[in-house]
């Protein structure tokens, strides 16, 4: 009965984002008790307090892209779509065109860039600038979400599910994006 109702959930989740859920079917017939502890990355993931969601996406994006730059990039556009952030917003962040962004955007998206790349100095100063103008609990949702969205492109790559570069969908239009940081 239980492993219907993941199955369910799996392919509800696919039809509602386009998003190819084989690696998550592959984890639950391999042990239902590590695709339930792997689940509950999913709160970590969609945690934001806080943050403005421009700042938010961006870091999201910022640390999917350093994984990724296909479908998991594709996801978190679809999701940022769906929770209002503008085309052009998405589209300079996809691109990395800072001067394009939105203030907030740019914070979140610098912030995650220098985190990843492990630049102390710059991340020390992001970080006093998101707690002045967001507070704590931004600074943890911002962190919880470059961290979380490692994860899901790494264990899809691992299990033989990660795929080369695509061109990311937005607004009707494609984006070539490549992964990495600056």
């Amino acid at each position: 009965m239980l492993g219907w109702l993941v199955r369910r959930r799996i392919a509800a989740f696919e039809h509602s984002f386009d998003y190819d859920m084989s690696y998550a079917r592959d984890i639950y017939e391999a042990s239902p008790r590590a695709f339930f502890r792997f689940s509950k990355i999913l709160g970590i993931s969609s945690y934001r307090e806080a943050a403005p969601k421009e700042a938010w996406y961006a870091a999201k994006l910022a640390a999917t892209l350093s994984e990724d730059c296909g479908p998991c990039t594709q996801l978190v556009v679809k999701m940022a779509e769906r929770d209002g952030m503008t085309a052009a917003a998405l589209r300079a962040v996809l691109l990395g065109d800072e001067e394009a962004m939105p203030p907030d955007a740019v914070l979140g998206f610098r912030f995650a860039q220098a985190v990843l790349v492990r630049d102390i100095a710059k991340s020390d100063s992001l970080r006093r600038e998101i707690v002045t103008r967001w507070g704590r609990k931004a600074l943890v949702s911002l962190a919880l979400t470059i961290a979380s969205a490692r994860v899901y492109p790494s264990v899809k790559y691992a299990l033989g599910h990660g795929h080369a570069c695509t061109k990311v969908s937005l607004a009707g239009s494609e984006i070539a994006v490549h992964p990495g940081t600056d």
